[in-house]
């Protein structure tokens, strides 16, 4: 097949800035295009050449502020059995103009469909022209058919995934060795550190761990809240936000580290050093990446009740998942009874690397999208 991948206008893949979707782009792309043909399509970057081919990838960057223009075009000039797109169902009736006999599939990773993105009529239309939509959770596809009944038949959750080979658990001898070297880096030798990967902003919840750290070192003066992550996909910017959660870190300066925008290939060595990962997002998000990350690098995760979030955790066995979401004690009792409990760390941290193995690798995610581009049920 001759398949093209299209990512959103808002960050370039390879994934070199990071960001969910082009992760998942780039990853996939490179196992499919062992045995196929594949063309991707982002926006242009600077440290990015315009046009080149790269593990069998042809890649082909548009200007960002002509960017549904410029796919339109490109689609008019070369055909594809099937475009991928991702996250943007209202351009699906330009692009299905410019490639008629093109199999459509969408790929929705976040609420696309909600009311504030897309019409009744134009989302209808979408549903008609393509022939899958597939999720990254069951939530967002429950959201779509809330409102759009008759996609029912067209969605198929396919779970992302991560680069197995890229995380090492501290059980193994490279995970172990990283973490020494990242602890001995840091000078944070002998301390149980939380970790934390994501933008900074208050849908993310930060603020509610600083919250709970008074209460966390009283019984843990040991411990480290590490958080990784800026603004934006590698922006150190800091905007009232971010000013904010750094007066309150400063508040509490032995507990609390902020390390600004990692880049995506050196992340693996945060988990790595890391006993505990929390997700604290307070909004109804679609399904953070950051579980299969710390899945794979054998840590327990801590998550929230909200959106698609909790459908890769059992509650108990690779991690514990919190109702209360916006309440401070409520992380504070779970982290604290986790800290206390190295084995049932261990334990979590080796169930959540299985299911990783299991479940959660790239090779499983290309599979299942071959799957739905040859019309496979």
């Amino acid at each position: 097949m001759n398949i093209a991948m299209i990512a959103t206008e808002k960050l370039p893949v390879p994934a070199i800035r990071g960001g969910a979707i082009q992760i998942y782009l780039q990853s996939s792309a490179e196992i499919i295009a062992k045995s196929h043909q594949v063309t991707v399509f982002s926006i242009k970057d600077p440290d990015l050449q315009e046009s080149e081919t790269k593990d069998g990838i042809q890649y082909i960057r548009i200007d960002k502020h002509h960017y549904l223009a410029g796919l339109v075009e490109q689609l008019k000039t070369q055909h594809f059995d099937v475009i991928h797109l991702c996250n943007r169902p209202s351009w699906i009736e330009s692009l299905k103009k410019a490639s008629p006999d093109s199999r459509f599939v969408l790929s929705v990773h976040n609420e696309m469909f909600a009311e504030s993105k897309i019409t009744k009529e134009n989302g209808e239309k979408c549903i008609q022209a393509v022939s899958k939509i597939v999720t990254v959770s069951n939530f967002i596809g429950e959201r779509i058919i809330s409102r759009f009944p008759e996609a029912a038949e067209k969605i198929e959750t396919v779970y992302s995934g991560v680069d197995l080979d890229t995380y090492h658990p501290v059980w193994t001898d490279e995970g172990g060795r990283i973490r020494k070297i990242m602890r001995e880096k840091a000078g944070l030798e002998g301390k149980k550190i939380i970790l934390f990967v994501g933008r900074l902003s208050k849908v993310k919840g930060p603020h509610i761990l600083l919250q709970a750290i008074p209460e966390i070192a009283r019984e843990h003066p040991d411990v480290m809240l590490v958080f990784v992550g800026s603004k934006w996909f590698g922006d150190n910017q800091v905007n009232n936000y971010v000013k904010h959660l750094y007066t309150l870190g400063a508040m509490h300066s032995d507990y609390v580290t902020f390390i600004k925008f990692v880049r995506p290939r050196d992340i693996p060595y945060f988990y790595a050093m890391s006993d505990l990962f929390v997700c604290s997002s307070q909004w109804q998000e679609p399904l953070a990446r950051v579980h299969y990350e710390a899945m794979a690098a054998g840590l327990p995760i801590v998550t929230t009740n909200r959106g698609g979030n909790a459908e890769v955790i059992s509650n108990g066995e690779n991690g514990a998942i919190i109702d209360d979401f916006d309440q401070p004690q409520e992380y504070a009792r779970v982290i604290n009874s986790l800290l206390s409990d190295g084995q049932k760390r261990e334990e979590m941290g080796r169930e959540g690397r299985q299911l990783a193995e299991s479940k959660y690798g790239w090779s499983r995610v290309a599979d299942n999208l071959l799957r739905v581009y040859e019309g496979n049920e």
